[in-house]
């Protein structure tokens, strides 16, 4: 009768355990062994000197050489943490920058510790599967907004034509005007998708030209005119003479998005205030209104496509108009930052490289 064979474990899964435990052990081990060789460094030192001047009974000298021991053996086992807890540091790092949107991070697999190279790697598989969800999905937005531009423009321009038909009775007209006002907001949003699209994969060539920031922003706000006047809004406007190179187009978006704002949050007879200085290096613009503020909660997300932080106004926009803002204040190698003011209302500034 044959002796029954004991199964055999598959090398696949004798090399999962080990490599689930080995990290582990490793640090385990490392902390063991420091342990005890404090301790025994104590006791001989104690015994070296008992030897020496044969000091039988001075037990609080080997208290003293423990503690001593254990101290300096604190201090290596942080060093020692430090070592082992580095790349776990940067993974978390690097998880931190593809939550705020950046799918281009890649982290080198090149460790002793196979955990470590393993963890790399899935992470970077991850992030790669991230970065071609998102690019598909860009595409496929930008690829359906341009669609969408055509048959908008035809239902706006015959909308447009029936609104100047004498026979309409009241109803009919405004049955035109929302559809003349919807048109104009599916054309705002494709319009907006398109050109966030564009700066998001670097399809669009930023034309460089010399112009007056003063100038362009007054220009937007007297595009906007019907918009301020409608609510009996008044302007404190202080803006110095600043000339600036960029793409003059892209600029006009910032502006035009920044001051709109401030009309729609804020109430009927507010204040904007619109002030553009320089300093040695940076030309500073800021817009405050009279609003209700930003709440904390919302403040992390503004900047954040489709993200509208206040309900009562989403008829009057898309929640792309601060994403586009960032997006070529970031182009244009300047940055964005938002406040509330101490009593009411909210201050955006926008920082620019000095040329």
């Amino acid at each position: 009768m044959s002796r029954k064979e004991k199964p055999k474990k598959s090398p696949a899964k004798a090399k999962q355990k080990k490599i689930r435990l080995s990290l582990r052990v490793r640090l385990t081990l490392l902390v063991s062994a420091e342990l005890v060789i404090t301790v025994l460094l104590a006791l001989g030192i104690y015994l070296l000197i008992d030897y020496i001047w044969a000091i039988h009974s001075y037990w609080w000298l080997l208290l003293a050489l423990l503690g001593f021991s254990l101290l300096i053996g604190f201090l290596i086992t942080l060093l020692i943490a430090k070592f082992f807890f580095r790349p776990i540091k940067r993974l978390v790092q690097a998880m931190g920058e593809v939550a705020g949107g950046d799918f281009n991070v890649v982290l080198e697999p090149r460790s002793s510790s196979q955990e470590i190279r393993e963890m790399y790697s899935g992470f970077n598989l991850m992030v790669q599967e991230l970065r071609t969800t998102e690019i598909l999905q860009t595409d496929f937005v930008s690829n359906v907004s341009h669609e969408f531009k055509t048959p908008i423009s035809a239902i706006e321009g015959y909308a447009t034509l029936l609104q100047n038909y004498e026979r309409l009775d009241e109803d009919q007209r405004q049955y035109v005007d929302k559809i003349l006002f919807n048109t104009k907001r599916l054309s705002s949003l494709a319009g907006n998708i398109l050109l966030l699209s564009k700066i998001d994969n670097q399809a669009i060539q930023a034309r460089q030209t010399r112009f007056r920031l003063d100038e362009q922003i007054r220009q937007s706000i007297v595009m906007l005119e019907p918009e301020w006047d409608k609510k009996n809004m008044e302007f404190d406007v202080n803006l110095a003479e600043i000339s600036f190179s960029g793409s003059e187009s892209l600029m006009h978006h910032v502006w035009n998005n920044l001051i709109g704002n401030a009309i729609k949050f804020s109430p009927p007879f507010g204040l904007i205030r619109l002030n553009l200085t320089e300093t040695e290096n940076k030309i500073v613009f800021t817009v405050e209104d009279e609003g209700p503020g930003i709440p904390e909660a919302s403040r992390k997300h503004i900047f954040d496509k489709f993200y509208q932080g206040d309900s009562s106004h989403k008829e009057e926009g898309n929640g792309l108009g601060l994403a586009l803002v960032k997006k070529i204040v970031t182009l244009s190698g300047g940055e964005i930052l938002i406040e509330n003011l101490p009593e009411r209302g909210c201050r955006f500034t926008v920082l620019l490289n000095r040329q």
